[in-house]
């Protein structure tokens, strides 16, 4: 019998630890269906951050290093600059990337270091119990928002993407949803170009995913799902935000 689907072999039988209805899995199932398609694992090296994939380690059939919150994207520097034949890519939420990270972030996409960063935004605080986070949209409901982000208070979401995309380094900044198999397929593709760009050398390459947190928003799966359909992607809109190669060819 032909087999049509199958566990991703860049995925370890560890059971995933994440809770229900949480979109981690399908992210990380789609990074491994990459690196197999690629053929990539044997030398890729993944950095877990810390946060709710803080044990990414266990679950992909890669070299993984652990990181300190924020600093994956130096960690990820420095081993891609010691074994440049190596692919190495980062895996990181929106606490650990776009709030104790930000310098880091920011600093290794200007320096245009050839890693690949998948960064998954929930717009809250997973892992240590719902708090605020950089992406918390204006006026939700959060443990130390109980009234809802004030921006006059905390500021504005900061949206990763569009910041990125000003920046010379940056080879792709595309954000993209796993909320239906259409937008699974298009995040899927993004990260396999997030991929193929560090491979031919192309520079930094970051895929946003849009992700949802059932848990901390008090919703049920399916509901969660809708509320980042009615509230997350008119603020965070998808799309390519930039990519270098469409701007060559808009050069000539």
């Amino acid at each position: 019998m032909a087999i049509v689907f199958e566990k991703p072999k860049a995925l370890t039988d560890a059971p995933l630890h994440y809770c229900p209805g949480c979109t981690h899995g399908i992210v990380h199932r789609l990074v491994a269906e990459v690196m197999d398609e690629l053929g990539i694992t044997g030398k890729t090296v993944g950095v877990a951050p810390v946060g709710c994939a803080v044990f990414a380690y266990n679950y992909f059939n890669c070299d993984m290093v652990e990181a300190a919150h924020g600093r994956a994207p130096a960690v990820a520097t420095g081993l891609k600059r010691a074994l440049p034949d190596n692919v190495v890519f980062t895996y990181q939420g929106d606490g650990d990337l776009a709030a104790i990270g930000t310098a880091e972030t920011v600093h290794a996409a200007t320096r245009g270091e050839n890693i690949t960063v998948i960064f998954i935004n929930n717009a809250i605080y997973g892992m240590t119990g719902g708090q605020m986070a950089p992406t918390s949209l204006p006026g939700q409901v959060t443990q130390t928002t109980p009234y809802g982000r004030d921006v006059n208070y905390s500021g504005y979401p900061v949206r990763v993407c569009e910041m990125l995309s000003t920046l010379d380094g940056v080879a792709l900044a595309q954000r993209v949803a796993v909320d239906c198999v259409k937008n699974v397929n298009i995040a899927k593709k993004a990260i396999k170009k997030a991929f193929e760009n560090q491979i031919n050398g192309k520079g930094y390459s970051i895929v946003e995913v849009l992700s949802s947190c059932p848990t901390n928003w008090g919703l049920t799966p399916a509901e969660a799902l809708q509320w980042l359909r009615d509230n997350m992607m008119p603020y965070y809109p998808l799309g390519v935000y930039k990519d270098k190669d469409e701007e060559d060819v808009k050069n000539g």
